[in-house]
């Protein structure tokens, strides 16, 4: 028989999310369980073949006003916290060029008037700058001559996804969090059987929480799914690009982001689609062929992946923390194509509920971070049965 263990707190799903949240949740001084399906590697995760481009400006083409705040409020949760690590993890944050060919120069006016609409006028007004063909130059000495015009958002950053994981694990590890790998589907009422009981779950299992998530009553739409993302990873020594670049276009938008060692991650905008099936050589070749379109010297590369992942989307494309005060189960998701962007200050807001429940308050919900993110954190009382299930195993 195995067995069983107290902890203060057990995190289901050793993704970005629960990794972030069983370093911030050990360092309180919780004793903190983290249990996932698969292995440490994080190869199962979103996290894990994402380009982690920390660009609130640029993804306000795209997104809403609430992605941004949180991209701003958790690239500098990522400075701070980077520098805590007791491992070195690239990050910069020397702006994102954004370019398009002549023929496509009607994108960067709908690109442009977006973001105008959704973004900070402050911020709009600090980072935003017009670049003709001798600017886009000097930012990148490696696109010089190919592009008559481009915008530096400037301050925009970028981070080591991978090397990011592994840090994150070990610093927690070694402040004294408890893994279990290969775990299986897990649920807070299986606990016990992996010699675990938790005083609060914290669920940050993304799609494999989609039980727990269900459509809202007299809604059609799911209330998580899955969103395809490809992305390619290339060795390009002849290239060097020093920021992330945006390429701008009317069917193939792409964002190209450098790593350390020659190292490149090219990817575009999302599939509607729950397919995880291995990436087209139609996508590839758009993927491949739009990159070499920006430089000719990508003709060269050589593919080292070839990869894809689907993105846990809710139906308002928002982050929602929901907390089951009766279950004392707390559950994260939604982080969507933005993981890297908002999971720190999303994580941030999750162990302040996490620690609120602890303490015992008896409105944990209602913590400060609920109201400088209004509507992401609800307080919920799940199905009976699935509230048994959470209760189950949980110290009171």
């Amino acid at each position: 028989m195995t067995a069983v263990q107290s902890f203060d707190v057990a995190i289901l799903g050793a993704g970005l999310a629960g990794r972030l949240a069983a370093w911030q949740l050990v360092r309180s001084g919780a004793r903190v369980a983290l249990v996932e399906r698969a292995g440490p590697d994080g190869a199962g995760s979103a996290a894990y073949v994402a380009a982690a481009m920390l660009a609130p400006l640029a993804e306000s083409a795209i997104a809403e006003r609430r992605i941004v705040d949180l991209g701003i409020a958790s690239v500098d949760l990522w400075r701070a916290w980077l520098a805590e690590l007791p491992e070195p993890v690239f990050f910069q944050e020397d702006g994102t060029l954004v370019v398009w060919h002549a023929r496509d120069r009607g994108e960067m006016s709908l690109f442009t008037s977006r973001v105008r609409a959704v973004a900070p006028p402050e911020l709009v007004s600090q980072r935003l700058r017009a670049l003709d063909g001798k600017g886009v130059g000097e930012v990148e000495p490696a696109l010089a001559g190919r592009f008559p015009q481009g915008l530096l958002l400037a301050g925009e950053g970028q981070l080591d996804n991978r090397g990011a994981l592994r840090a994150l694990l070990s610093c927690a590890v070694s402040e004294g969090v408890h893994c279990v790998w290969e775990a299986g589907e897990v649920e807070a009422d299986t606990l016990p059987t992996l010699g675990i009981r938790a005083d609060v779950v914290l669920d940050c299992r993304g799609l494999g929480a989609r039980a727990a998530w269900p459509a809202q009553p007299g809604g059609t739409a799911p209330g998580l799914r899955g969103l395809r993302g490809e992305v390619v990873r290339v060795h390009a020594p002849d290239v060097k690009l020093h920021r992330p670049v945006r390429l701008l276009h009317p069917r193939y938008p792409i964002y190209i982001a450098p790593k350390p060692n020659d190292l490149y991650v090219i990817g575009a905008t999302e599939l509607e689609s729950e397919d995880d099936s291995p990436m087209s050589v139609r996508s590839a070749l758009e993927l491949l062929s739009a990159a070499h379109s920006l430089h000719p010297a990508f003709g060269e590369a050589r593919v080292l992946e070839l990869n894809v992942q689907r993105r846990p989307t809710r139906p308002d494309h928002l982050p929602a923390i929901r907390v089951d005060q009766q279950a004392r189960v707390v559950r994260v998701n939604g982080l969507y194509r933005h993981g890297f962007l908002i999971a720190p200050a999303v994580t941030e807001a999750a162990c302040a509920v996490v620690g609120a429940l602890l303490k015992g308050d008896p409105a944990a919900h209602a913590v400060p971070a609920a109201l400088r993110w209004p509507g992401m954190i609800e307080a919920v009382t799940e199905a009976p049965a699935a509230a048994l299930h959470a209760r189950t195993g949980l110290l009171h």
